[in-house]
């Protein structure tokens, strides 16, 4: 990984393809950054020539666009350090040239408190790395009961709330914070799994007959949202469905959004890109929560993100040491390291011409942003210089070997993608250069 830069004073990025999805800006061009904004950006931004004092990199025709918002992550700290560290997690959004990640709150002890999003931010402080938000437990423990103190831990910064990996099953209390966060205007995060369905380990089916191993029908995750729709028409909350996996739950998506609900929805680059055949031999770095489904599923998420069913593509960074993956199937921890390939696979569905560059990014920047209200995902005067700058073609395998996460549970092991980050910037500061990128041409 690259030093980090000094924001301090102010550099010129030249030679770029602009890219800014919420503008629909897409044309070659340069961008100033004074200090930790963006002072100006456009097509003849420099034409009379860079002023006196200003650092100059010449990005040779590689896009630059807001940097990434990765709205679902999990970073093990505090708790679990020995699989990820905030800091640690910092390097590897860095090297996928994510700018700023939001994290679950399903650590040891969970975030259900004040004290709880504190900790994050001070960490996050201190690794001086990407930016780093996190959500709010929806019920104390994360046990389903009792919600939390909602508007006071929005005030103290939480972004949303969420239960993590357990859904809120108890109707009645699903009920109230949609409630209690609608009067703060603060989105709820489900898990979308009925907990008495989803007992199993993978997709049920053909295929986990013939492993012999317990299912998950497509119905738990259809039953639990078509419940929460319900809910959100009768409290007029704000609903935000994470990593949906099934047809089924898109299409009562797409009729509560046309119904002008206040409903938002993720997926994962692992439920466009593999499916349940990708479990193989009991394959343990396959296992997923929700689990990997049948293909027709997979074509149905896919087409989701192009037609912008789906508002945003995150990471779902699940770090596991060895230890909790490499098991029998059916007791091996479920979850996928992602960081630093989510740029990468999300760029599959632009290379497989299933999407459009700007509607790819779209998903990546500004509407993950605007889901949470962050500062972030935009190419504008004024904006925070958080950016990343790629080559959208670069071919490469992916080597989770290599991976800077201190996990490396891929099932994308030698995996062919298109598309690699150059330089990562938050706040004005590179903190992230790939090796052979030079850039900068120094100071006139």
């Amino acid at each position: 990984m690259g030093a980090a830069t000094n924001g301090a004073g102010r550099t010129a990025y030249l030679n770029a393809r602009l890219l800014d999805p919420a503008s629909g800006l897409d044309a070659p061009g340069a961008l100033l950054v004074e200090g930790a904004r963006i002072a100006d950006l456009g097509p003849r931004l420099f034409s009379e020539g860079v002023p006196d004092g200003v650092t100059k990199i010449d990005c040779a025709g590689a896009c630059l666009s807001p940097g990434l918002v990765d709205m679902r992550v999990q970073l093990r700290e505090p708790g679990e350090e020995h699989k990820e560290t905030i800091k640690t997690a910092g390097v590897a959004a860095a090297v996928g040239g994510i700018t700023a990640m939001v994290a679950l709150p399903n650590t040891e002890p969970v975030v259900d408190d004040v004290a709880g999003v504190e900790f994050v931010a001070r960490r996050a402080r201190e690794a001086k790395l990407v930016k780093v938000y996190t959500y709010g437990a929806v019920t104390r423990g994360m046990e389903g009961k009792e919600i939390t103190e909602i508007g006071l831990l929005a005030e103290f910064g939480a972004r949303g709330f969420t239960d993590g990996l357990k859904a809120v099953a108890d109707a009645q209390v699903m009920r109230r914070a949609l409630s209690y966060a609608s009067a703060h205007d603060q989105v709820i995060i489900q898990h979308p799994e009925e907990p008495s369905l989803a007992d199993g380990v993978m997709n049920e089916g053909g295929t986990a007959t013939r492993l012999g191993l317990a299912g998950i029908p497509v119905a738990a995750e259809a039953i639990m949202v078509e419940r929460d729709l319900r809910l959100v028409e009768l409290t007029g909350g704000r609903y935000h469905a994470a990593h949906v996996s099934t047809a089924a739950a898109l299409e009562a998506i797409r009729r509560a959004k046309a119904r002008g609900l206040r409903v938002t929805c993720d997926t994962a680059p692992h439920y466009f890109i593999l499916s349940e055949a990708d479990v193989g031999n009991y394959r343990s770095f396959a296992k997923v929560s929700p689990p990997l489904r049948a293909e027709a599923d997979r074509q149905a998420v896919a087409e989701a993100v192009a037609d912008g069913t789906i508002d945003a593509v995150a990471s779902d960074h699940s770090p596991h040491d060895q230890e909790s993956k490499r098991q029998p199937f059916a007791v091996a921890a479920p979850g996928i390291a992602g960081l630093e390939t989510l740029l990468a696979l999300t760029l599959a569905l632009v290379h497989a011409k299933q999407a459009s560059l700007l509607d790819a990014l779209a998903c990546l920047t500004w509407r993950p942003a605007e889901i949470l209200k962050l500062d972030a995902g935009r190419l504008a005067k004024g904006a925070p210089a958080d950016l990343t700058l790629f080559d959208p073609d670069l071919e490469w395998r992916i080597d989770p070997d290599s991976f800077r996460s201190k996990s490396k549970n891929s099932p994308f092991e030698d995996y062919p993608v298109r598309g690699q980050t150059l330089a990562t910037v938050v706040d004005g500061r590179i903190i992230y250069r790939a090796e052979g990128f030079g850039g900068e041409a120094g100071a006139e």
